[in-house]
């Protein structure tokens, strides 16, 4: 089996034969073919097999009133007291009600709640306590704001409280493989998901992340599980993908990741791109407090914006949001 992946260019100066990337302003000519028994080799675009061609130039439908042609911020909103970065600091309802409405003043186009750490280490969570930190939460938000809501979470009744109290996504970090009743419940409800990839769960996932080819294998993955969530009826045009930066990866992984993130258009759902303040950033950027890993995140999110990722999920939303306006302005 082969892979593609669109080689990504900007400019209003396109040449004939150009193909728009998912209904964006970007465009290609070119792919790479990846193969897991050859070399990589450069094609012209014009070679695509039918089906992939038309997955990587199809415009990508709204997904919970948001327009995947552009790219959107998603502000992390934590309700736990444990989270590597943020756990803490929103226990109180008012709390984290005003930090959510502060994001998106601040420019996020959707708030994603979670009540759960899944942080390296991370030991799960009861249910009902996770229903206790996400709900009030997500009710509270709903009555002050009209922005959209994603429920973080693994769990069919955590997300069937957090839709009732107001949310509209399901993001699950497991990819829709730790709670069985979970994709059934979002087909029923009829709401957008995320699919992301881990390898082994929070408490393990980082002793020994290992793959034939992580690129490829996660790829797999996730186009598995989008094929599975269609069909039991959720529509494909409403599920997002997501590889998973830092879940069951090595520093090696996440990097080979990132330079290879447009190959994933190809399973024709928008990317969700979460490496915000992660472990990764704080080596590479010489930063060992994650407060301080604002610009590293901000640096690798434009890399993503630039493969064509139309959702950026950060924790430092104003300061994303000033460097993807003037990313856009200049190009």
């Amino acid at each position: 089996m082969s892979y593609y992946r669109p080689l990504v260019r900007h400019g209003d100066a396109r040449p004939e034969g150009a193909i728009h990337l998912a209904g964006s302003a970007l465009w290609f000519t070119e792919v790479e073919v990846l193969d897991r028994s050859a070399p990589p080799r450069i094609v012209p675009a014009g070679l695509l097999p039918e089906e992939i061609r038309l997955r990587l130039m199809s415009r990508r439908a709204t997904i919970a009133g948001l327009d995947m042609t552009q790219p959107q911020i998603m502000g992390i909103l934590n309700v736990t007291p444990d989270s590597f970065s943020d756990g803490g600091k929103h226990d109180e309802l008012s709390a984290a009600r005003d930090a959510a409405l502060q994001m998106v003043a601040d420019g996020a186009s959707i708030i994603d709640i979670g009540g759960e750490s899944t942080r390296p280490g991370a030991i799960e969570v009861e249910e009902m306590e996770e229903i206790t930190r996400t709900a009030p939460v997500i009710a509270a938000l709903r009555d002050a704001s009209a922005v959209p809501i994603s429920i973080d979470t693994r769990k069919a009744t955590v997300a069937m409280e957090a839709l009732e109290a107001g949310a509209s996504l399901v993001n699950d970090v497991s990819g829709f493989t730790f709670d069985a009743a979970l994709a059934p419940l979002a087909a029923q409800a009829g709401v957008p998901v995320c699919v992301m990839h881990a390898q082994g769960d929070p408490q393990t996932m980082q002793k020994d992340p290992h793959y034939d080819n992580v690129v490829l294998d996660v790829y797999d993955f996730l186009s598995a599980q989008v094929d599975q969530l269609e069909a039991i009826g959720v529509l494909r045009e409403q599920i997002v993908i997501d590889p998973g930066i830092g879940f069951g990866k090595s520093e090696a992984h996440n990097l080979a990741l990132l330079r290879n993130l447009s190959v994933f258009h190809g399973i024709g759902c928008p990317i969700l791109l979460g490496v915000s303040r992660k472990g990764f950033i704080g080596t590479i950027g010489k930063a060992p407090q994650a407060e301080a890993r604002a610009p590293g995140s901000i640096a690798v999110g434009l890399a993503g914006v630039a493969q064509g990722v139309q959702l950026l999920r950060v924790h430092d939303v104003a300061e994303t949001a000033q460097a993807l306006r003037l990313w856009q302005a200049t190009r």
